[in-house]
């Protein structure tokens, strides 16, 4: 009974540690609160490469098991950091187009719900996809996953182009 009374104690504790940094991280004043200023570059064709399934069986029947494999993880793991970053470039992006979407103009305004949900939907397939690169990573054999994060990617680029958005890096997204 009394261990119990000491892990509920122990979560609640933990629990409130955990809201109040939540807390602090979200009311805190940033530097800059303009989530373009924020936007991370993302290099859809080195993407593309990564994960391509030819390109990882051209690496296997050129190079001995235990070199592919090696090789085949850092690959891996470069395509897991260019996910994360496009997730986090949709999530600032989700904020660029929610106040975009109320404009007056209906170009924009179209825009914008197309951003939208472009943007939620790349979050929700880089979600999936991250476990799926690590199963990878594993297991060499197992199938790269779709190519869909770099698709949707590229959409939401076009789409805030139409907006009309100003990123203060030249390039791409």
């Amino acid at each position: 009974m009394t261990t119990a009374i000491v892990l509920v104690v122990l979560s609640a504790i933990v629990l409130i540690l955990l809201i109040r940094v939540a807390a602090d991280q979200y009311l805190s004043p940033k530097a800059s609160d303009d989530p373009a200023e924020k936007i991370r570059f993302v290099d859809i064709e080195a993407f593309r490469n990564l994960i391509d399934p030819a390109e990882a069986d051209y690496l296997r029947n050129q190079l001995p098991a235990h070199e592919f494999r090696k090789i085949h993880r850092e690959r891996l793991r470069a395509a897991v950091e260019y996910v994360r970053y496009a997730a986090q470039n949709a999530a600032l992006l989700l904020k660029i187009a929610e106040t975009a979407r109320y404009s007056s103009e209906p170009a924009t305004a179209q825009a914008a719900e197309k951003l939208l949900d472009n943007a939620i939907r790349l979050r929700l397939y880089a979600f999936e996809m991250i476990p799926r690169l690590y199963v990878a990573m594993l297991v060499p054999r197992h199938g790269l996953p779709t190519m869909r994060v770099a698709d949707r990617y590229e959409q939401m680029t076009r789409q805030i182009i139409l907006l009309g958005v100003k990123f203060p890096v030249s390039g791409n997204l």
